[in-house]
């Protein structure tokens, strides 16, 4: 978010309720920012020295604007590649994770349950996707298509991690798996667990 919020103030000086209101118009409302987080992200960006105040609107709102440090810091954050360890942890990567080493968890309803929910956002963006203005704000287009993109790449994850579990589980129990499974081969690209 600290980024994210520094980003906003390129084209101009900004205050802090407003850096809310951009953001979320930016990223489609699917970040959920409250304003004590941007005025406390606010904060540190003055602490770091990559925004400084400029005084008060008409309203009595202060404003701030981005200085040459910070400037910098965000060209710097621009060209940096994010790594996994950059990444917030998934609470469903965590979910699957215990609940396949849980042998009082049946796997097949918890990820039914994800799919399902994950095929409903992906609906739901891609018709968004689909009303977006084509020549209108590209960033907003890429986030959507970003979305989309990982919503596909999670289902394929859950398609993976089931068929993972049962084929352990059956392996444990020595059960034979039923022939609609399909789970004879693993999916190109993949390691056999």
């Amino acid at each position: 978010m600290r980024w994210g919020l520094l980003a906003l103030f390129a084209d101009g000086p900004k205050y802090g309720y407003q850096l809310r209101t951009e953001f979320d118009v930016r990223t489609g409302g699917t970040w959920a920012l409250n304003v004590g987080q941007v005025y406390t992200t606010l904060e540190r960006l003055v602490r770091d020295g990559y925004v400084t105040s400029i005084g008060s609107n008409d309203g009595g709102r202060e404003i701030y604007a981005i200085t040459p440090q910070g400037r910098e810091a965000l060209a710097g954050w621009f060209t940096t590649p994010v790594t996994d360890t950059d990444r917030p942890r998934s609470e469903l990567a965590i979910k699957l994770a215990m609940a396949a080493v849980d042998p009082e968890v049946d796997v097949a309803p918890v990820v039914q349950a994800q799919r399902t929910e994950s095929m409903r956002q992906l609906r739901d963006y891609t018709q968004l996707r689909r009303r977006a203005d084509p020549d209108g704000d590209v960033g907003w287009l890429l986030f959507l298509d970003h979305l989309i993109f990982n919503l596909e790449s999670e289902m394929r994850w859950l398609d993976h991690a089931e068929a993972t579990v049962l084929r352990r589980r059956t392996r444990q129990t020595g059960a034979r798996l039923p022939a609609s499974a399909g789970l004879d081969s693993e999916p190109a690209g993949t390691v056999s667990q």
